[in-house]
């Protein structure tokens, strides 16, 4: 008799032997804000942590750079303490995998949206906390043992401990990940809002190793990569795509800063920032600390959009242009066996065909490989979806459970 292991409970045999080892995914600290230790999700091919600092201008970047506002000032949306009752910047927590896994209840976007269940926290913090009001009320989840983000826009935590949120994505910290085209995630330009915070744990570190992520007021209705997703229906050329890349010129002298910001400024000039959403003007995104020295961060209004450069784009894909191709292939989703008494294991099996990452839905979630065993309580229809930059395809298969 064969018995297998699911995928996950591998992984949470093997993460007590990485917990000790910096850099790693299992390595970081657990809780609100925890420090990870080192670790920069995505891996060394993800534009979020490529070294741009010798890239090639881009020829349109005086165009992008006048239309943003030359005399635009960097500003910090992140800090300590409060504005208006609302804590400064991005929240976000990372979890163990034994953290139980939620349905996620979907509002505006639920066919661009990866399903549920994700590991989300009850008590997860919610961007505005302690009260979120109406703003963008992101909330960001890291398994540090499984390796995966979860990520909510307009979340709302259920009495039932479950979420509801406009739109949802899980990614894969591993690979090199990304949304459908065209499809939004939670955030505007369909990337992974986590990926391009700044975080106290990595300035008191002495160095941000990835692009930080910003907003604008203005955007075209076009996008280049790593950002998938446009939120504009402005069709001027000049106007900045979403996923443009400005990186601060290495000729500025950042001497004269304090500690906190010459990290940033450092993290400018090498990884660069992305473009993610449109907001105010030249708006870093950051997570809120109370470490954070804010006198120190105000000293980024200093620095204009003049003195950076667009690090060249490579295609700019509107309407006319967006990629197209074969979204996955389910060739088989089984379960075996089909009908069983309560309590006792089934085996989900997957054949598929150019599917980036998997979730299958209720019970488990992003998972890789292509198998897992569950325990249905009640006869349960599963659900495989597969995704990959084109598209999805979505099988079921019924256990019955007598």
């Amino acid at each position: 008799m064969k018995f297998y292991l699911s995928v996950s409970t591998i992984l949470l045999c093997i993460a007590p032997l990485l917990a000790q080892t910096p850099g790693t995914c299992a390595g970081m600290s657990v809780g609100a804000g925890a420090n990870l230790n080192g670790y920069v999700p995505f891996n060394g091919s993800s534009l979020w942590n490529t070294d741009v600092s010798g890239a090639n201008v881009d020829a349109l970047s005086p165009n992008y750079i006048t239309y943003i506002g030359a005399a635009v000032g960097l500003h910090a949306d992140f800090g300590a303490g409060t504005y208006q009752k609302h804590t400064i910047g991005i929240p976000y927590q990372v979890v163990a995998g034994s953290q139980p896994k939620v349905p996620i209840l979907f509002g505006l976007y639920p066919s661009e949206s990866d399903p549920g269940p994700m590991s989300i926290p009850a008590n997860a913090l919610i961007e505005g906390y302690p009260q979120p009001g109406k703003g963008d009320r992101h909330v960001l989840a890291l398994d540090k043992d499984g390796c995966w983000l979860y990520e909510l826009y307009n979340a709302y935590v259920q009495s039932n401990g479950n979420w509801k949120a406009d739109a949802a994505a899980v990614w894969d910290m591993t690979i090199n990940a990304q949304h459908p085209y065209r499809w939004t995630s939670a955030d505007a330009a369909g990337l992974p809002v986590f990926a391009g915070l700044a975080r106290y744990d990595e300035v008191a570190a002495g160095a941000i190793n990835h692009a930080l992520r910003f907003t604008v007021p203005s955007t075209q209705q076009a996008f280049v990569a790593p950002a998938t997703h446009w939120a504009s229906t402005n069709t001027n050329p000049n106007a900045p795509p979403m996923g443009l890349k400005l990186r601060l010129r290495a000729d500025f002298n950042t001497s004269g800063f304090g500690p906190q910001s010459r990290v940033i400024l450092a993290a400018l000039k090498k990884y660069g920032m992305i473009l993610a959403d449109n907001g105010s003007g030249i708006y870093i995104s950051g997570a809120p600390d109370n470490r954070w020295d804010n006198n120190d961060l105000a000293q980024l209004k200093t620095v204009a959009a003049s003195n950076f450069e667009v690090v060249s784009t490579g295609t700019v894909y509107t309407r006319a242009n967006v990629p197209s191709g074969a979204a996955p292939t389910i060739q088989s989703f089984t379960a075996n066996p089909i009908s069983v008494a309560k309590g006792q294991p089934v085996t989900l099996s997957w054949t598929v065909m150019n599917g980036e990452y998997n979730i299958v839905s209720p019970l488990v979630g992003a998972t890789r490989g292509d198998q897992i065993v569950v325990v249905p309580a009640a006869t349960t229809t599963f659900k495989l979806y597969s995704t990959n930059q084109f598209g999805r395809a979505i099988a079921s298969v019924t256990v019955t459970v007598h």
